[in-house]
């Protein structure tokens, strides 16, 4: 006896999909050229072939509940597969791209984020990279829907957070203070008590490398001024290069750092390590893309 095959209306599914991308219902009558009751009723007929509730009000617009966000997710997949199938008809791409989700924690430099991400894309096979930044948080409640396919962030994911999810230690490397030319050379005297009472610039007070930072600045009694707080290290440093404070940067950078914004070191902060992680899904990687990434960034950071 043959099993009974659930089916799904994916015309259904399209609706539902279509008001979660556009934010609206009334967006998404649009795009379809559908008044907004006839979607309304395909979207309660949805809830009740899946049992479960997908959209709920907030203010004035609806959101996606905790099971609509998995639905989307798979909604994604499929109309995603849906269009490369229409383009792949019409001859424009030879094979199809293996798709690479990419969560990137905020306070993670982006030019380190690149160099991890840069060896994942030079498989034989053609890879689409999509990168999204948030808060570690936020991006392992991704990972956990399957929205990413990794999270790359500066700690390891706590048990507090409540998610099943695997730290893979890509490696750490030292950290210079560094600054513009001019503060630097004020500052590399009698370093590091030259620190105190100055502008520093840091990331914010939630992140791993901001409770190493501050603990060296307790062990050296030295209470430099903080001019500012940073969730995006981009964000820190361009308040740098501009010559608002001195700031921590990782040794992978310092030489680029030098090259292209014109810092100079003026110290090291021994003993404070900057790390990084892949934080995945499952215990073993076996994404081609996120298996290239990580054993390429054990030898960078392996070099540093």
């Amino acid at each position: 006896m043959s099993a009974v095959i659930r089916r799904l209306n994916y015309q259904h599914l399209l609706y539902f999909w279509s008001v979660v991308r556009t934010g609206s219902l009334t967006r998404a009558c649009e795009e379809l050229a559908l008044a907004a009751p006839t979607i309304s009723a395909q979207l309660r007929t949805l809830e009740e072939r899946l049992g479960e509730k997908l959209l709920v009000k907030s203010g004035r617009t609806l959101v996606p509940t905790e099971v609509g966000r998995l639905v989307y997710s798979y909604a994604n997949e499929i109309f995603g597969l849906g269009q490369e199938l229409m383009e792949a008809l019409e001859q424009r791409p030879s094979t199809r791209p293996l798709k690479l989700l990419i969560g990137i924690d905020d306070v993670l430099p982006k030019e380190i984020a690149y160099r991890i991400v840069e060896p994942g894309l030079q498989l034989k096979q053609p890879v689409r990279v999509i990168c999204r930044e948030g808060t570690l948080e936020r991006l392992v409640a991704d990972l956990a829907i399957h929205e990413v396919d990794v999270v790359l962030s500066d700690s390891p994911v706590t048990p507090s957070l409540n998610v099943r999810a695997y730290s893979h230690p890509l490696g750490s490397c030292n950290v210079y203070w560094m600054a513009t030319p001019t503060l630097a050379k004020t500052l590399r005297r009698d370093f590091p008590k030259s620190l105190d009472g100055v502008p520093v610039l840091l990331p914010t007070d939630d992140t791993a490398i901001r409770r190493a930072l501050d603990q060296w600045l307790d062990r050296q009694n030295v209470r430099p001024l903080l001019l500012g707080e940073f969730e995006d290290y981009a964000m820190l440093r361009e308040f740098a290069r501009e010559g608002h404070g001195f700031a921590p940067v990782p040794s992978v950078l310092e030489a680029s750092f030098r090259r292209q914004h014109g810092f100079v070191r003026i110290g090291l902060a021994k003993g404070v390590k900057a790390e990084f992680y892949a934080i995945s899904a499952e215990r073993k990687i076996k994404h081609p893309a996120v298996a290239a990434m990580t054993d390429n960034a054990r030898q960078l950071f392996s070099q540093s």
